[in-house]
């Protein structure tokens, strides 16, 4: 090599090699953040339980610059381990608001409502469910969190998408956009966690802000709802260059989504979705548009020709100019979607349908434009779990829990309801719902339950004090819910030996011997030495006829409390049982 080809290949070096060591100065001075979608839970002292992780809560930041005013949109707390053991059945579910059970919560959503139901099919396995949903996201979003959730192993991504693609962050005609191409944007999510990029990006948003010192936020802002600050674009006309490049997005996003998946050996159920047809009219119209197709559509209802009507309600919202909803286009992209090798399509928004009054999606299953009820809710998370149950892709189902015994015990509380509504009147008070803020009107609170949810509403307490009030409550008066309570206080703290010692007992007591030890290997994880813990364990076990399982553990107690009445006297018994085998 002559020395011309020397000084060439050193010039060409040099850029790159000051860039890796300001990135490399960056870090090793701290600066920037990592946002990793999954973050260690904090262990308790004195503690034996296994380490687990649960999805930040606050990972939206990621992309917004430090110290700017990101939406105030979370993920709701849920644990799983950090070392998925070798029979765990482990899902993760990705989307928006509706994915993650808004107004609701955990317990409402596809995540909460299959993770209970899924735990009662799958007794001797370890069941996680994991949610990574959250409000105001759309398939960027979805395809930022693959790579971090094909780490975890999971068996299996459900998606539940499509509604923000026009107005959530990133998208087309939002607000909250980051670049104006596809390409721009997938280069900046690429970009986000390089340090360099984020020196840029935080000193140009400093910039922007000293430009508007002394200007007030017009409106009160900072009070307002997410969707009425995040619409950049609130025309976007039915088959204009916008909303052709929102349906492109979705397709090409999800497309890699499925293609990474693929790539892992991960299956994909992808569903349909749906939103308010009949009684949520367009939030803005052309003369002779969204609004002309509505009022056909009620006029038809009203005399009985709910096929007709169903149809001018789909035009109507196919042609809002303000796309808070998906247009029938992103269904068909579902659809042709899910034809793709190890994906498998759920057809939610027929299941909606079916259970509509009239076959017309309305107030019975839509809060206001596209949030579920809870019986919504319900019959999106009951399509799920037949479409698993039918592809037998997580395996036979053991115990199959049928819809009427399933809708019969839902992981909500009714302060949780109530508590859902207010948030509804909330939103509702704002943009787009009207023009400018309202007074919000709250329902009247008449139960105890209520005046609960009103408490969480005005975030005087949270889930927890909603879990335990309900758990006092059915101790003395319903013990229904003092097993759904406890149950469920045992799941969302799956690391604490106390409430999940409570559950499994609780089960122990209403014969629920199967779904007991669960909740009782829970508690001797966290605490081994509890002779209590294991004879409850070994306990449900005999009563099962397990006698197998139930051996080691009485010789577990005889080992930490040799005098230990009990085990003595049961010991010998399984062991006569199981010499005659």
């Amino acid at each position: 090599m002559n020395k011309t080809r020397v000084y060439q290949a050193i010039a060409i070096a040099i850029p790159f090699l000051f860039f890796a060591l300001l990135e490399s100065g960056l870090r090793v001075f701290d600066y920037g953040r990592e946002m990793p979608l999954f973050i260690a839970a904090p262990q308790a002292k004195n503690s034996s339980a296994p380490a687990y992780l649960l999805p930040r809560p606050d990972v939206v930041k990621r992309y917004f610059p430090e110290g700017s005013a990101a939406p105030s949109v979370t993920i709701e707390t849920n644990f799983f381990l950090k070392n998925k053991p070798a029979n765990a059945l482990r899902l993760v579910v990705q989307g928006g608001s509706t994915a993650a059970g808004f107004p609701f919560g955990y317990g409402a959503s596809i995540a909460g409502m299959l993770d209970y139901r899924l735990k009662q099919s799958f007794p001797d396995r370890t069941v996680e469910v994991i949610n990574t949903a959250l409000a105001a996201v759309n398939s960027y979003t979805v395809l930022d969190f693959v790579d971090e959730i094909i780490e975890q192993q999971p068996d299996a991504v459900l998606i539940y998408a499509g509604h923000n693609e026009y107005l959530g962050i990133l998208g087309v005609g939002s607000a909250y956009t980051a670049a104006n191409s596809p390409a721009a944007t997938l280069l900046y999510l690429k970009l986000k966690n390089s340090r360099i990029f984020q020196l840029l990006q935080n000193t140009y948003w400093q910039f922007t802000q000293a430009a508007n010192i002394g200007k007030k936020p017009k409106n009160a802002q900072r009070s307002r709802t997410f969707m009425s600050k995040v619409a950049k674009h609130k025309n976007i006309p039915f088959g204009s260059e916008l909303y052709e490049a929102g349906l492109a997005q979705f397709d090409n996003n999800i497309s890699l989504v499925i293609a990474k998946y693929q790539a892992s050996g991960i299956p994909v159920f992808i569903s349909s979705i749906a939103s308010n047809l009949a009684d949520q009219a367009p939030f803005s119209s052309s003369k002779q548009g969204a609004n002309s197709y509505y009022e056909t559509g009620r006029v038809l209802m009203s005399k009985g020709d709910y096929q007709q009507a169903k149809q001018a309600f789909i035009k109507a919202r196919n042609h809002d100019l303000l796309r808070f909803r998906a247009p029938s286009a992103i269904n068909d992209i579902i659809v042709n979607l899910a034809k793709k090798e190890s994906v498998y399509f759920v057809d939610a928004n027929q299941a909606l349908t079916q259970a509509a009054e009239h076959g017309i999606i309305g107030n019975s299953l839509m809060l206001e434009h596209l949030h579920p009820t809870i019986k919504g809710y319900f019959v999106i998370a009951d399509s799920f779990y037949q479409v698993l149950d039918k592809s037998n892709v997580i395996g036979k189902f053991p115990r199959n829990i049928t819809t009427a015994e399933a809708e019969q015990d839902l992981p909500v509380f009714d302060a949780e309801i109530y508590w859902g509504k207010a948030k509804i009147a909330g939103l509702m008070a704002d943009y787009p719902f009207t023009d400018k803020p309202k007074k919000v009107q709250l329902p009247i609170a008449k139960t105890p339950s209520d005046r609960l949810g009103l408490s969480a509403y005005r975030k005087k307490i949270g889930w927890l004090t909603i879990a335990t009030e309900n758990l006092n409550y059915g101790k003395k008066h319903d013990q229904a819910l003092y097993v759904k309570s406890a149950k469920l206080l045992g799941d969302a703290m799956p690391f604490d030996a106390v409430h999940n010692y409570r559950a499994g007992i609780a089960l122990i007591e209403q014969k629920q011997f199967a779904q007991a030890p669960r909740y009782l290997k829970r508690a001797i994880a966290a605490n081994n030495s509890n002779v209590n813990y294991q004879l409850a364990l070994s306990h449900a076990y005999l009563e099962q006829g397990k006698l197998q399982q139930a051996l080691p553990w009485l010789e577990s107690v005889l080992k930490l409390a040799p005098d230990n009445a009990t085990a003595i006297k049961i010991l010998p018994q399984v062991k006569a049982h199981l010499a005659k085998r």
